[in-house]
């Protein structure tokens, strides 16, 4: 049974979070309270194996309760976020402080029903994750660029490079951004994210990094030294013009339950790239990506696998390494490096 406990200052989703841990056939309910203050005693007491936590409550925020717990007793937890640009924001900084994921508050009580399935999907996902012990720091502000960086130069059709992930890949995705150079070739990301997020998302990557790093928009050319976040709710895909790329996004239905999805950026690499594209695949759970990084490695691309000591969870780069689409497993800490080593061989092909 997973033991769940809620803290939340709403006595309304204290109450229905409640109601869905207790109508899971593999749940029960640790304690329900209202404050982070209160949770300390029933964390104790309880031994729950999941939390969700709300973000703004009374005597401790929500991400000052988070960071203490990850220095003190990591456990998986599950933020409560608002559909607010400041609800985006602080849902951000709680996935870097190592919250596993979140949940959108639902609107109106037709929302909570509807919601109550994905809850219970997310609480399961974080029982299995591998949380991990960690400081309060993360980077606050952009290292300086190297004076060779070229910001805003087309590529032609050179060496471009995808990355998909879902859970425990906004960690992972900094991890990784953060080591890499300015003047790296484009990079086009699709992170399981709802919308509303991956603006959030984007904005604090390009705070923290020596890329520039946005949100992508239809129809725009993919220039060097950017990263493109593809996103929440619509899919990512690359094009050709001419002789350079360009993105499309696109509302197509969901492939794998998702929207963004990594099969559908990688599928679009195939065609558009090929053997000058390298994919990686980071934590998360389920199998996106793993079937349309097979058919890149046939197309002669370069593909990497995250190993399952550096993921949070390791089901999406699992499917990619036993369908065979891996040619290389690294350790998160490790594939900066090897991009960088790939990359300075010039462009792929």
């Amino acid at each position: 049974m997973i033991r769940v406990l809620v803290i939340d200052d709403s006595a309304v989703m204290r109450n229905f979070l409640g109601r869905v841990v207790a109508s899971q056939p593999d749940m029960e309910l640790a304690g329900v309270v209202s404050d982070p203050v209160l949770a300390i005693d029933r964390i104790r007491q309880s031994a729950p194996d999941v939390i969700t936590l709300d973000v703004e409550m009374p005597r401790m925020n929500g991400l000052d309760f988070l960071g203490k717990l990850m220095l003190a007793k990591p456990l998986p937890v599950v933020m409560i976020s608002s559909l607010t640009r400041h609800g985006a924001d602080a849902t951000i900084r709680a996935l870097e402080l190592g919250a596993v994921d979140y949940i959108a508050k639902p609107a109106s009580l037709e929302e909570f029903q509807g919601a109550a399935g994905e809850i219970a999907e997310k609480i399961r996902t974080a029982a299995q994750a591998r949380v991990l012990r960690r400081g309060r720091h993360v980077p606050a502000q952009r290292a300086v660029a190297p004076s060779s960086v070229s910001f805003g130069r087309s590529t032609g059709m050179g060496t471009i490079i995808g990355v998909g992930a879902s859970t425990g890949g906004v960690e992972g995705l900094r991890t990784m951004l953060t080591a890499l150079p300015g003047d790296m070739p484009p990079i086009l990301i699709a992170q399981h994210m709802l919308p509303g997020f991956t603006g959030a998302f984007a904005r604090r990557l390009d705070t923290i990094c020596e890329m520039s790093v946005k949100e992508a928009e239809d129809g725009e050319d993919v220039l060097q030294g950017v990263a493109y976040v593809a996103p929440g709710g619509r899919h990512l895909l690359l094009a050709r013009r001419r002789s350079s790329y360009v993105l499309r996004v696109t509302d197509d239905p969901p492939l794998n339950r998702h929207r963004p999805s990594v099969d559908a950026l990688f599928q679009s690499m195939v065609e558009s790239a090929g053997a000058h594209a390298i994919a990686v695949i980071l934590t998360g759970m389920g199998s996106d990506g793993a079937e349309a990084m097979l058919e890149l490695r046939r197309a002669g691309a370069k593909t990497i696998a995250q190993d399952e000591a550096s993921s949070v969870v390791f089901g999406m780069p699992r499917q990619a390494i036993a369908l065979g689409g891996a040619q290389e497993v690294l350790a998160l800490g490790d594939m900066s490096r090897r991009l960088k080593e790939l990359c300075a061989q010039g462009p792929l092909a």
